[in-house]
């Protein structure tokens, strides 16, 4: 690539003195965004509930080069994450970007689903995204803008078995973008949604068995799964302040075809 082409992309796509926080930063999908920001040059706050996870990322990053740090945080409880964005202002003063990536997944039939399954899935998934936009947008409004990431999924589309809590969660996360996103573009902060298909991680490893497997490959016209980093360019695309200034509201989905196949 010449030298003109990589400032060029730098111009479009470069986050340099910007500050990210990542809430699921430690996990494997939350991984590959506090990377892929990073490398694009922002200070990385990786935020997740374990010291240990938390931990690891940032030595992670920090071997890369990249500049990050971290703080524990409580999706469900708003003062744990005001402290949490006031960790985050001590870098440079303000947030420039929210990615809210947390979340968690129960299988099962529907007649057997526990209440208190659902109600773990939807205070992380859904009340969790809420607060987090509320916290941090309300923060991002003062200081004149900001770009806010909510993690999707397909399922904010399209009904699973044995997922319902999550399939609900990741629908009520894609139309609170969308409200947001209406509520909150005078002010200069856009907000938008990035929906993954199918990439094993934490929250679905375990619902992973043959049939499902040969069901989800039936479904996705690329027949593989997907690989964290490739989720990267839609982040990027969402958060950049040039690239994406005038994308709020919107929906990508990265799933290998598995939408375009049911619509």
């Amino acid at each position: 690539m010449s030298n003109k082409s990589a400032e060029y992309l730098k111009e479009l796509f470069g986050l340099d003195g910007q500050v990210a926080v990542v809430i699921g930063g430690a996990g494997v999908l939350g991984g590959a965004f506090c990377r892929g920001l990073a490398q694009a040059g922002a200070h990385i706050v990786v935020a997740d509930v374990t010291d240990e996870g938390c931990r690891r990322r940032v030595e992670e990053l920090q071997s890369l080069g990249c500049k990050a740090s971290y703080c524990l945080v409580d999706v469900t409880n708003r003062d744990s994450l005001q402290a949490c964005l006031e960790e985050a202002k001590k870098v440079s003063g303000r947030v420039h970007i929210l990615v809210n990536a947390a979340g968690v997944n129960f299988g099962s039939r529907f007649l057997d689903h526990p209440e208190e399954q659902w109600d773990r899935v939807m205070a992380i998934n859904l009340k969790g995204t809420f607060l987090a936009c509320q916290v941090f947008g309300q923060h991002m409004v003062e200081q004149g803008g900001g770009a806010i990431v909510n993690i999707g999924s397909v399922t904010s589309h399209l009904p699973l078995s044995k997922v319902f809590g999550y399939a609900a969660s990741k629908a009520g996360v894609l139309s609170l973008t969308r409200n947001i996103a209406q509520d909150l573009a005078p002010h200069g902060v856009r907000v938008n949604c990035l929906c993954p298909g199918f990439f094993p991680a934490e929250q679905n490893r375990r619902l992973l068995d043959a049939e499902r497997v040969e069901n989800i490959m039936r479904g996705t016209p690329m027949k593989r799964f997907g690989e964290p980093e490739e989720l990267i360019g839609a982040l990027l695309l969402m958060v950049a302040p040039k690239a994406g200034s005038f994308l709020t509201g919107a929906c990508i989905n990265v799933d290998g075809g598995f939408t375009a196949a049911w619509f």
